[in-house]
């Protein structure tokens, strides 16, 4: 099962990632000035995980494979990590998109 990990940058910016089950992280946030953000922003990443369409698959200048994860208005909420292979990439879509919806938050900030 996964889970949403609230933390607090250098900066103050809160920010989350998705991790699977198995502990790894499949999706990183930008930084939000509130918490409030943050938590709209895991409510965003539940429900629009579940439209294929959201993903943006990409590949980097260094050859790499990843994707972003937008929200309906085209802003992205979410961004994976570098992939070797295109399946890859394409695997973590699909772990994004299982363990999003029900997946626990954890947060890991001071307040």
């Amino acid at each position: 099962m996964g889970k949403f990990v609230i933390t607090t940058r250098k900066s103050g910016e809160f920010q989350f990632n998705l991790k699977a089950g198995n502990g790894q992280v499949i999706l990183s946030s930008e930084g939000y000035t509130t918490k409030t953000a943050c938590l709209n922003g895991v409510e965003s990443v539940k429900k629009n995980s579940q439209t294929e369409a959201r993903f943006d698959k990409l590949v980097a200048k260094n050859g790499k494979f990843y994707f972003n994860l937008k929200a309906t208005n085209g802003q992205v909420i979410g961004n994976s990590e570098m992939y070797e292979s295109e399946a890859s990439r394409d695997n973590g879509i699909k772990s994004v998109q299982t363990n999003a919806p029900d997946a626990a938050v954890d947060d890991q900030t001071a307040s």
